[in-house]
This record gives C-alpha cells, structure tokens and sequence, in this order.
C-alpha cells in the first residue's frame, strides 16, 4: 500500500508561491509509482497540520493558514482532483492526472503547542468556594492533559468547524517518560549511543555506558522539555571533551561513562590498553598506565 508523508507547513492557497493542496495527492502518485489505482486506495500523513490554524490578529493575508484549510476540505471529503505527476504546483509543463481521494485515508498530526492551555481554561470555567473547592491550579502538574481535548479546543486553538468535522478521529499520544527515553537511547538501529560508539570504535576505543547514567542522561533531557530531541543535547555536551581527547592518547582503550560523571561528582572512567610483552613467561599481559 503506498504511503507519502507530506508537510503542511509548505502548502499556500493557489495562486501563491509554494506547494500547491494536490501537492499531497501527488506525493501519494509517486509513492505508487504513478499507478492512479494503486493511489486512490493509498494513505497520505500531512505533518505539523497544527501550523494551518487561523492566526490571531493578523493584518495581512493568510495564504498559509485558514485558506489552506479551505482548500483540502475537498480532498478530505472525497472528489476528484486534478494532480500534477511529479510536480510540486499546477502548470503547462507538467502532465495532469485524475485521482478520486474517496478511499485514500487521511491521517493529520501536529504537537499543537499551547493547546494545553486552552484545555484547562475550559476546565477551569466552573468556580467554586469552600472547603472542596477546586484549586486553581489543579490541571497545572497534570502531565496527560492533552488527553482530555475535545473538538471544540481544537476549534478555539485555530482550526475551521469543517476541517475538523472532516477528521472524526481524534487520538493524543502520550508523554515522553524516563524509562521511554532510555529505550530511545539504547533500542533503535541508529539509536544515539550506538552512533557515538561507532564513532569512537574507528580508533580502536570502547565506549560504554553504564545504566545508570542512562538514567541520568534521561532525567536531563526531560528537564529541558524538548521531547526526545534533548537527549542529543545532552550527550553532546558531556561528550565533547571525550570525542576529542580521547582519540589523542594511543593507551586508551576503553571509557565508561558513569552516573557520577553525568552528575557533575566525577570523571568518566578510563581503562588503558592491554599489551602482550614479548620475552615473559606464560605470555603474561600488562596492563600500562
């Protein structure tokens, strides 16, 4: 089944400079190697739909926001569309083809910043006194609010009644917690850690990290609230120095990093290299500091 992920943020209302709504369908065209029935029965993600909601108070016109909107109710819906084969906008050079959207499935996403806040202003409508009173700041440390979103947030936050009428399903996703954090560190094939290891392998080094700064290195990142992007900030920082001394001093052949290096209460630690001396009995190894 042929999928395209699109981006919302470069799609304008026809006529302006950028990616045209068909834009989207076309991209599902080339995933199906332009097969028009293969398409039609295809699913299209448009990302960061979150950044077509309706500016406030804006003075100038918004080709990129509520008009886009507008513009793929249809797609939505399902009709007939006019796609341009390989292109990002309709013009005379570029071949046109006819794609019915009716089962194409539609998956929208976004991370919807400040919707939260929108969330608990309607929570907090009902005002109460007395002892069971409900405090004003009861949804502040509420970390699954999001899941409590109805349509008509979504509506207030800046998307048009007919564009989410359009989408029926509305499903949140939860937060990142520590122990997630972790498995993104260490379970993916291009996992972060297993990048930095790789890279330090290619000077015949061993990096390893123990668990428990793992932890740590998690416990950062969620403190920096920027998802699962904060992780490379982090590591990055701790492991500068690393990276870059390291490779310098032949005898080194393995480093550990540690709670207490990640904690700022140490350094990391450093084992040399094992040789084998030529002339002693047994072969014995020694280890030189």
């Amino acid at each position: 089944m042929p999928l395209a992920i699109a981006d919302a943020t470069s799609l304008t209302e026809a006529g302006y400079i950028g990616d045209d709504i068909e834009s989207v369908v076309s991209k599902l065209l080339t995933a199906a190697d332009n097969d028009v029935e293969k398409a039609e029965c295809g699913i299209i993600f448009v990302d960061e739909i979150d950044k077509l909601a309706r500016k406030k108070n804006a003075t100038t016109r918004d080709v990129s926001g509520e008009s886009v909107q507008q513009g793929m109710l249809k797609l939505l819906e399902g009709s007939e569309v006019e796609v341009p084969v390989g292109a990002g906008s309709k013009n005379a050079m570029v071949p046109m083809a006819k794609v019915n959207t009716k089962n194409i499935l539609f998956i929208c996403g976004g991370a919807f910043p400040d919707l939260d806040d929108v969330i608990k202003q309607r929570l907090r409508k009902e005002t109460s006194i007395g002892f069971d009173a409900e405090l004003k700041d009861k949804w502040d440390k509420e970390k699954s609010i999001l899941s409590k979103v109805t349509v008509e947030d979504i509506k207030k936050f800046g998307m048009i009644p007919e564009f989410v009428g359009r989408m029926p399903i509305i499903c949140t996703l939860e937060g990142l917690t520590e122990d997630a954090l972790v498995k993104i560190l260490k379970e993916p094939k291009n996992a972060i850690i297993r990048q930095y290891t790789s890279l330090l392998s290619m000077d015949e080094v061993k990096l390893t990290f123990e668990d428990d700064a793992l932890k740590e290195i998690a416990k950062k990142a969620l403190e920096k609230e920027t998802g699962a992007r904060g992780l490379r900030a982090v590591i990055e920082e701790y492991m500068l120095d690393i990276m870059y001394e390291v490779p310098k001093d032949e005898n080194i052949g393995e480093v550990i990093i540690t709670k207490d290096f990640i904690e700022g209460k140490g350094s990391p630690e450093i084992r040399m290299r094992e040789f084998v001396v030529p002339g002693i009995d047994n072969a014995r190894t020694y280890l030189i500091k």
